[in-house]
């Protein structure tokens, strides 16, 4: 087994690539104030998708706590709101594509905030817009995974969501 990787300028481990458990120590926050208003409502239905898959709880669930507390101490805006139910209802048939078009990347293989990440992209993409407004949003949530992910993510997340808007009439 492979040591983790651990990249220079933070001194963080990074898990190799067959997945390996590492101990985080410290985190550091993402900068989102370059972030539109409407890229950093993504970003927080993100954290609710994020924080159910993290305690194993019912998205719907957390979403409910989220809209009576929240640690960022402003109410969860209602476009992120929506953002949470629409990747709840088709929960299923998003991981199914997920799984389906990662080419040997299984979902439980990808790093927790890309499959969350790409499971709030993939709802918005699929059931919440027109086929000539997928560009900018497959770029945002690109800009998110560049923020918050890995040095890779943001080509497997742009990669991985245009290949669900290609295949989105054939999926309908």
């Amino acid at each position: 087994m492979s040591e983790p990787r651990t990249p220079d300028p933070l001194n963080l481990p990074i898990p190799g690539r067959e997945g390996e458990e590492v101990e985080l120590l410290r985190t550091y926050p993402a900068n989102t104030k370059r972030l539109s208003s409407r890229t950093r409502e993504r970003v927080r239905a993100l954290d609710v998708v994020y924080e159910a898959d993290a305690r194993g709880a019912a998205v719907l669930d957390v979403l409910d706590e989220r809209r009576v507390r929240t640690a960022a101490q402003t109410p969860l805006p209602e476009r992120s709101a929506a953002l949470v139910r629409l990747q709840a209802e088709h929960a299923a048939e998003i991981d199914e594509q997920l799984e389906t078009h990662s080419r040997d990347w299984p979902l439980r293989r990808m790093p927790a905030v890309d499959r969350a990440l790409l499971r709030v992209g993939a709802a918005e993409i699929l059931f919440d817009t027109p086929a000539d407004q997928v560009g900018p949003v497959i770029g945002e949530w690109t800009s998110v995974a560049r923020e918050l992910s890995t040095e890779d993510s943001p080509r497997f997340v742009n990669a991985l969501l245009q290949r669900l808007a290609d295949m989105k009439d054939l999926l309908a």
